[in-house]
């Protein structure tokens, strides 16, 4: 399954890129994002993080854990997580990318890609739930950036 969405935000791209670049910023705007917390590198010094995703149908809740690692990390345009557990077991495929830009006067494109390559989380129901918690986040990452923006008195 791959989700791709785009948002046009009113904010610079280094504003933008602050808030995408590290998952334990995550939690702040997308709901989706239930907790994150910084684990060890792996043997390479990329970044990692334990994540937990947590979504809700009705009555009926799904969460998954995930070692997600920084692969690519191109400050203002670029950032890129995947997967790395280090059980020594294989998992599913978890990928999000954000891309960033072009950016204009006043605002700038958001672009994130989630892929997922497993049986837990598939469906056409799934699909709106993620589709749902990408539109709350959208609205909640334009919000937190407005904020930043106001002058405090």
């Amino acid at each position: 399954m791959e989700i791709e969405r785009s948002v046009e935000l009113a904010a610079s791209a280094d504003a933008v890129f602050a808030l995408v670049d590290d998952l334990e910023r995550y939690p702040q705007w997308m709901q989706l994002v239930h907790d994150v917390a910084s684990a060890t590198p792996s043997g390479d010094d990329r970044p990692a993080w334990e994540v937990e995703l947590r979504a809700q149908v009705g009555p009926f809740a799904r969460s998954k854990r995930l070692r997600m690692v920084r692969t690519v990390h191109e400050p203002v345009s670029a950032v890129v997580f995947e997967r790395d557990e280090i059980d020594g077991r294989r998992h599913s495929p978890w990928v999000l990318r954000c891309a960033i830009g072009p950016e204009a006067a006043d605002h700038v494109r958001l672009t994130m890609t989630l892929v997922y390559g497993g049986n837990l989380w598939t469906g056409a129901v799934l699909q709106r739930v993620l589709d749902d918690h990408v539109e709350r986040g959208a609205a909640e990452l334009s919000k937190l950036l407005a904020d930043r923006r106001r002058p405090v008195d």
